[in-house]
C-alpha cells in the first residue's frame, strides 16, 4: 500500500500543518516550485462531473512543471465497456505517478487503494469525503481570518450529502471549531459525524434558519442542495431554494466574517453578494490551486509503504448503504472495523449493529 488519501483524518496535524506551510509559500513564491514535479505524471479519473477540483488538480500539476492524463468523463473510457474500477486503477496506475480521483459512489476511494501502484488522491466519494477541498478551505482561513484555531462556522445547505461539509467538520474539529449547523429536517448532518464531534469534544448545534445564526459566525460556509444525490426531482424540488444568502441577511453578519463556498453555487447566494467583500468564494477556489499544489509535492515526496487497511470479519454482513461502492463491485472484500456492538463500513464510514 502506497501513502494515499482517502481522508485527512489519516493525516498527522504536523503533517498538516506541513503541507499548508508550503501551500502558503507557493501563493507567496509560485516561480519557485516551478520544476518540483518535473517529469512526473498526474492521471485525473473523474467519473463525476467536474470544473474546480479537475481543473485546479491539472493546473497544479501544470504549475508545478508535471504532466497530465485522464478522462472527464467516464463514457470516453473502457468504464463505458464494462470495466471495473480494479482494472482502471491497476491499469492507469501503471502510467501515473499520481492519481486523483472522483467517483460517484461512497468508499470508492477506498477501495481504488487498495490496488493502486502509486499514490492515490480522493478527489471526492459520492457525498462522503472531499479531503482535498478541505484542504483548499484550510488555506482560505489562514489567508483571510489569520489562522484556524477556536473559529465559529456556521455550515448551511445539504449538511447529509455534503462532501465537503463532512471533511472540513472532521479536520477543523482538532482546531476547537464550534459548528452552527443550519439546514432542513430532511437533510441535517449525519449521525456518524455528530458521534464523531462529540467524541472529539467539539462544540454544535443545529439551527434551522439562516438569520438566527449568521450574527454569531466568524465563517458562512453555503453548499448547494444537490440535486444528483436525491432519488426523485420531487425530493429536491423540495428542499432547494430554503436558505438563499443575501444582502439583507449580510447585514446582520459581523464585518469580520468570510462567506465561503465550494461551488457550484446554484441559488443559494444572491449574485449581489459578490459585491461584498466579505464573500471570498471566487478566491477561495484559487486557493485550492496552491493546497494542490502542496499536496502533489508533500505525496511524492513522503510516499512509503502502509499496511493493508482491510479488516476482514468472519460473516461479514454486507454495507447497508445503498450508494456504498462494495455492493457495486461485488469482488471487493466487505471490510467493518470494530467498536463495541457497532460496526463501521471501511469503505463509506456506514454503521450498523453487530
Amino acid at each position: 500500500m502506497h501513502r494515499h488519501l482517502i481522508d485527512l483524518e489519516s493525516y498527522s496535524t504536523p503533517v498538516l500543518e506541513r503541507i499548508l506551510a508550503r501551500a502558503m509559500d507557493i501563493r507567496r513564491a509560485p516561480q519557485a516550485y516551478a520544476h518540483a514535479c518535473e517529469g512526473k505524471i498526474l492521471a485525473t479519473l473523474f467519473y463525476e462531473p467536474s470544473t474546480r477540483t479537475q481543473m485546479s488538480f491539472q493546473t497544479a500539476m501544470l504549475r508545478l512543471g508535471g504532466r497530465t492524463i485522464g478522462f472527464d468523463n467516464p463514457l470516453n473510457s473502457s468504464v463505458a465497456k464494462g470495466e471495473n474500477l480494479k482494472d482502471t486503477i491497476t491499469v492507469v496506475s501503471g502510467y501515473a505517478d499520481l492519481i486523483a480521483m472522483r467517483n460517484p459512489l461512497e468508499g470508492s476511494a477506498f477501495a481504488a487503494g487498495l490496488y493502486a501502484g502509486c499514490p492515490l488522491i480522493n478527489a471526492g466519494d459520492g457525498g462522503h469525503l472531499h479531503p482535498t477541498q478541505t484542504l483548499t478551505d484550510l488555506v482560505t482561513l489562514k489567508v483571510y481570518k489569520g489562522g484556524l484555531q477556536g473559529l465559529t462556522i456556521g455550515l448551511c445547505g445539504d449538511l447529509k450529502n455534503g462532501r465537503t461539509v463532512h471533511s472540513l467538520i472532521k479536520t477543523m474539529c482538532r482546531f476547537g471549531a464550534k459548528f452552527v449547523l443550519i439546514s432542513t429536517r430532511g437533510l441535517t448532518l449525519p449521525q456518524y459525524l455528530k458521534d464523531f464531534m462529540n467524541a472529539s469534544g467539539c462544540s454544535f448545534r443545529e439551527c434551522f434558519r439562516l438569520e438566527d445564526a449568521i450574527g454569531e459566525l466568524d465563517v458562512l460556509y453555503m453548499t448547494r442542495i444537490q440535486r444528483e444525490r436525491f432519488d426523485s426531482p420531487e425530493q429536491y424540488e423540495k428542499e432547494r431554494r430554503v436558505y438563499c444568502l443575501d444582502r439583507q441577511k449580510m447585514k446582520r453578519a459581523r464585518q469580520n466574517l468570510i462567506v465561503l463556498h465550494p461551488l457550484p453555487r446554484v441559488d443559494e447566494i444572491e449574485i449581489a453578494v459578490d459585491e461584498d467583500e466579505r464573500a471570498k468564494y471566487f478566491e477561495q477556489a484559487m486557493c485550492g490551486v496552491y493546497a494542490r499544489m502542496s499536496l502533489l509535492i508533500d505525496m511524492l515526496e513522503n510516499d512509503r509503504e502502509e499496511p493493508s487497511p482491510i479488516h476482514p470479519l468472519s460473516m461479514a454482513p454486507a454495507c447497508p448503504n445503498a450508494r456504498c461502492i462494495v455492493n457495486h463491485e461485488p469482488y471487493l472484500p466487505c471490510s467493518f472495523t470494530q467498536a463495541g456492538d457497532i460496526l463501521i463500513c471501511d469503505y463509506c464510514e456506514e454503521r450498523l449493529l453487530r
